[in-house]
């Protein structure tokens, strides 16, 4: 990566976010185009009624196509029903398959409300990139976990 300390914050309904931290569920899936180089770090946002970063993963690859070449391609792994992924991609022209590896569940998750007390965070609709100085924030946030995320991060970045 050319930021070493550039990662995703990605927001996911708690089902998924759980599915994603126990390796069950490898792909995410989006509606957009998403560009995103291999060893990208992933924060797990886990939305309501959960309303944390929960953990999280890092980013094998990325395969951009039609939503039904990256069904045909990640069903098996997606965590979700083929009605499911159908309504979610209907009207969609493009869509994203995020492969995840190497999922690490928090033991504290920072909840939004200490996120916001640290600063004006505003948690994704779908994702978006985080700086280095966002990064500071969570895990000022959080102490405990944010040691570990600053930990996890530099250790995965290491490599990249």
């Amino acid at each position: 990566m050319s930021d070493p300390e550039r990662a995703m914050l990605l927001s996911v309904h708690p089902r998924f976010a759980t599915a994603i931290l126990a390796g069950t569920k490898t792909v995410e899936v989006r509606r957009q185009r998403v560009a995103a180089p291999p060893g990208t770090p992933v924060l797990l946002y886990a939305t309501a009624p959960t309303m944390a970063i929960v953990g999280m993963a890092r980013i094998t690859s990325v395969q951009v196509a039609s939503p039904q070449e990256v069904w045909s391609a990640s069903r098996t792994n997606a965590g979700i029903s083929r009605r499911e992924y159908d309504e979610y991609m209907n009207g969609a022209t493009q869509a994203s398959g995020l492969s995840l590896e190497e999922p690490i569940t928090f033991e504290a998750p920072v909840p939004l409300t200490a996120l916001r007390a640290s600063g004006s965070f505003h948690p994704p609709q779908s994702y978006r990139y985080l700086t280095g100085e966002d990064l500071r924030k969570v895990a000022e946030a959080a102490p405990v976990t944010g040691a570990a995320l600053l930990g996890a991060l530099n250790d995965r970045t290491a490599a990249y």
